[in-house]
């Protein structure tokens, strides 16, 4: 064939002149276009060395494996578990249809309509189970939580009083039952009603910030009162003698709180004052408070000590009432008992007579009236009383604490 150059064009040549054909010839066959376009079916045998291939009886069988799984879950979680294994990213079916854009072009028709159709077959089945499943489960729940909206109810539970509460109620109950008053003050106080007037020393440990919680700003003399005895000053100073007053309240101390103490417990402290009174007057009314409280016959005891605020000062013990110590002085204590500790007695609180100088300090003439003090803590009576180990049981706020505790008959 002879190629013409194009005059002016450097380096670039026409392209031939198609033949004429000769009148008369006969144009060759062309090849049907259907014949050209028509997939050959997926092959079940090897292809070529190096190319991909979807294996036509894997597929039928991976169908099958997950029509079986599918009819065998029994519950929508297991239904989830047969997705992701059935048709998840790593399930035969998935990895057959990301293989088939590296078939030969005759093979992905064939392939497609395989994989395609066997995976719709399977989500079909999927999504008519989890119709099926969670109707059933939601059936089986409304049955499960059927209510008769009949029946009558409580629309408001009902609790029960805090036991400290109720304690400081039946303590109350005592103390006027026998002709004495109820008594309460602020829980700011001032540091001369809370140590001044009850005749404590300016340098008394009490009145350090290792004990006591002071109100800011500093050197203001106020703080949390450590004891209700300001309550007492506050008692005589505005009713004067002859004066008998129970003071409950809340008391505050520079504590951590842990099974036997905490920053902010309750008090009852006594406080009577009359021309007359002696220790033998103090000593029978504890003596009836414990009965009131402990029940029975209790025995007492007194031990010196020293307070500033009375004067003689004793602690005043109770015959253990856990272990045979109860059964009296001449039956010892158990050496394991966890209430008494073995020694057969429970420390309850202080007492004593009323200082001179507190009497003066709230106005009192000390040669014509005497008077008799005690301070009780009422956590320690509840844990005694209800054998609660743990104090800080009482202020975690958990209503079963109060409920099992709050109710007395």
């Amino acid at each position: 064939m002879i190629h013409r150059t194009v005059p002016g064009a450097k380096g670039r040549e026409r392209a031939p002149r198609p033949r004429r054909m000769d009148r008369g010839a006969r144009a060759p066959a062309r090849t049907p276009v259907h014949s050209r376009t028509k997939a050959n079916p997926v092959s079940e045998t090897s292809p070529a060395p190096g190319g991909p291939s979807i294996d036509e009886q894997a597929i039928t069988a991976a169908i099958d494996a997950a029509l079986a799984a599918i009819a065998a879950a029994a519950t929508t979680s297991e239904l989830k578990q047969v997705r992701i294994d059935h048709v998840g990213d790593a399930s035969v079916l998935s990895t057959a249809n990301r293989a088939i854009k590296d078939l030969p072009k005759d093979q992905k028709a064939a392939a497609g309509k395989l994989v395609g159709q066997g995976k719709g077959r399977v989500q079909k089945e999927l999504a008519a189970r989890q119709q099926k499943l969670a109707a059933a489960e939601e059936e089986a729940a409304l049955a499960a939580e059927t209510v008769d909206v009949t029946l009558p109810t409580d629309l408001r539970p009902r609790g029960a009083a805090h036991p400290l509460t109720v304690l400081q109620d039946r303590i109350n109950d005592f103390f006027v039952g026998i002709g004495w008053e109820i008594a309460e003050g602020p829980e700011v106080e001032s540091s001369w009603l809370n140590f001044d007037a009850l005749n404590a020393d300016p340098e008394h440990p009490s009145r350090s910030l290792q004990d006591t919680l002071y109100v800011a700003p500093e050197g203001s003399g106020m703080l949390l009162r450590t004891q209700t005895s300001p309550v007492q000053i506050r008692a005589m100073l505005e009713r004067g003698a002859p004066l008998y007053v129970a003071c409950p309240g809340t008391v505050y101390r520079a504590d951590e709180i842990d099974a036997t103490h905490s920053p902010m417990f309750h008090q009852v402290e006594g406080l009577a004052i009359d021309k007359g009174l002696t220790m033998a007057n103090l000593v029978g009314t504890l003596d009836a408070f414990a009965a009131e409280i402990f029940g029975g016959k209790p025995i007492t005891r007194l031990r010196p000590n020293h307070f500033p605020f009375t004067e003689p000062s004793a602690e005043m013990d109770f015959r253990c009432f856990s272990c045979e110590a109860r059964e009296g002085l001449d039956h010892d204590a158990d050496p394991s008992c966890r209430v008494c500790g073995g020694t057969g007695w429970i420390e309850m609180g202080g007492c004593g007579m009323v200082h001179p100088n507190v009497l003066r300090a709230a106005g009192v003439d000390p040669e014509e009236y005497q008077g008799f003090a005690f301070g009780l803590g009422i956590e320690r009576i509840l844990m005694l009383r209800n054998s609660v180990a743990d104090m800080r049981d009482m202020v975690e706020g958990d209503v079963r604490f109060s409920q099992h505790y709050g109710t007395e008959i």
